[in-house]
């Protein structure tokens, strides 16, 4: 699907991450009352967390889409995932919300799947340092 010697490898892992939270962002917000009963999730919870990756979604597209990339947009990017990793572990383990197991099980992948773009984001500003701005 990648490859990491290419030098479009950090963009198109930018579009990947901009695409998974358009498609999770509307996932939670326009689904969050069929969700949280098999979530165990609050409905307000999910739809404000959908709501907030619309725009992260925005900028990660733009960050992605710019003639140059912009290093310090990437490690915003990275920031702002691992930012996001962390936040799902505190729920998981703080006792604020009783999730499901489905829903511990959702909050543990898209956790997953978000340090994995974060870390592939990692690598590929690393890689492509020459390269940007």
């Amino acid at each position: 699907m990648f490859n990491i010697q290419s030098p479009s490898f950090l963009r198109r892992v930018l579009c990947l991450d901009a695409f998974t939270c358009v498609t999770t962002g509307f996932l939670m917000l326009l689904g969050a009352r069929f969700l949280a009963p098999l979530l165990g999730l609050p409905a307000a919870l999910l739809q404000a967390a959908g709501f907030a990756l619309l725009p992260i979604a925005a900028f990660i597209a733009y960050a992605g889409t710019r003639p140059l990339l912009l290093r310090r947009m990437v490690w915003m990017i990275i920031a702002g995932n691992a930012l996001w990793v962390l936040g799902s572990i505190a729920l998981l383990t703080s006792g604020w919300v009783a999730p499901t197991m489905p829903g511990q099980m959702f909050i543990a992948m898209q956790a997953i799947a978000v340090a994995v773009l974060a870390e592939l984001e990692y690598f590929g500003v690393r890689r492509s340092s020459m390269s940007l701005a």
